[in-house]
């Protein structure tokens, strides 16, 4: 929770409740039995990071292993971090109130480029180095994650490394690498070595770049064993990814306070022009048994009478009428709405809107 200096200054910023925490389902460990501790930084308010599925899913998924923890933080709005910044307050997690300097990894999630700032912002007050080559030491792995790593490179200076592709398992998969590097006492270089040889880890520092004349890449030389070309993780099987069974009920209002199920990844269509029908190929959809089980256990443990069906294009979902005679059978008795947020013009049938 947070501190008493923090609170001194919650009767002068506009939203509170952004900056205190302790909200229902939230995640405290004892710190002393955690091994490696991760801080998921969301470069933008509380209210939209809060609404954010991706951090959803990894929060969960990196709190379900024992010895991680994995707490939130979001980005102060002016008046706080001012105040912040004029009490010397650093940047801290909402779970422990702990700063954001004493956790082992820094997580940023870049979901948009105007976000860019906020994170450079974020680091600085958090107190640590901005530039990769600043920080020494096994400690503060800077790492970032999102549909921004496709180009990762305005950020590669300040990351220690990117996660390209879907990040359940990629994520535990570098934290479990952390935590054997941390027993044995390897350095940060040889921490970094051997990230770059999992499928989805793009280490910036192990790739010398040249440049032509006219500054556009003559070559790109990968060293110290680091792959030529960094493949994305994909996971194939929707129906065992891990999915939450709960969700960090927010104090406040947030842009989607709801339960969230995702019905599918990717996008059938390959419009040239969308970015997202790219990056999150191929597609993959849920079994309706999965969904329905999904949405009833989120609805059970957040107390949320709205499901909200999300995907890139939730009528692309091949058996979408089928699954909604399914919810209906529990969400009407329960007084929960099903709403669907994607629904392409093309695919909207009478029927479908009948079951809506």
């Amino acid at each position: 929770m947070y501190s008493k200096e923090v609170e001194k200054l919650l009767l002068k910023v506009q939203k509170p409740g952004r900056y205190v925490g302790g909200e229902m389902n939230s995640i405290i460990k004892k710190k002393e039995e955690v091994d490696v501790r991760f801080a998921f930084c969301f470069p933008d308010t509380y209210e939209i990071g809060m609404s954010h599925l991706g951090l959803k899913i990894l929060y969960g998924a990196i709190n379900e292993v024992p010895y991680f923890w994995c707490e939130r933080v979001f980005a102060p709005w002016i008046d706080m971090e001012a105040l912040m910044i004029e009490q010397g307050l650093p940047l801290y997690a909402l779970e422990s109130g702990d700063p954001v300097r004493d956790f082992d990894f820094i997580g940023f999630t870049l979901q948009y480029e105007l976000s860019y700032t906020n994170v450079l912002n974020m680091l600085k007050l958090a107190g640590i180095p901005l530039k990769s080559s600043e920080r020494t030491g096994l400690f503060h792995i800077v790492v970032g994650g999102g549909p921004c790593v496709c180009n990762p490179e305005p950020l590669a200076d300040f990351f220690d490394l990117f996660f390209l592709g879907d990040g359940e398992e990629v994520d535990i998969a570098v934290m479990e690498l952390y935590r054997r590097c941390k027993a044995e006492q390897k350095s940060r270089q040889e921490f970094l070595e051997l990230a770059a040889q999992i499928e989805g880890v793009y280490v910036p520092s192990l790739y010398e770049v040249s440049y032509q004349d006219d500054g556009t890449i003559k070559a790109c030389i990968p060293k110290n064993g680091a792959p030529e070309r960094v493949k994305k993780c994909v996971i194939r099987d929707m129906d065992k990814a891990y999915y939450p069974s709960t969700f960090v009920v927010p104090l406040i209002d947030v842009v989607h306070n709801r339960v969230s199920e995702e019905v599918l990844r990717g996008c059938i269509r390959g419009c040239r022009f969308c970015q997202a029908g790219f990056l999150y190929r191929p597609f993959r959809e849920k079994s309706i048994d999965v969904i329905d089980a999904q949405c009833q256990a989120l609805c059970a443990s957040t107390g949320y009478d709205e499901i909200s069906l999300s995907s890139l294009s939730t009528s692309d979902y091949s058996q979408l009428n089928e699954l909604l005679d399914r919810l209906h059978t529990w969400t009407e008795k329960e007084k929960v709405s099903v709403s669907l947020p994607s629904l392409r013009v093309d695919g909207f049938s009478p029927e479908l809107m009948e079951r809506i």
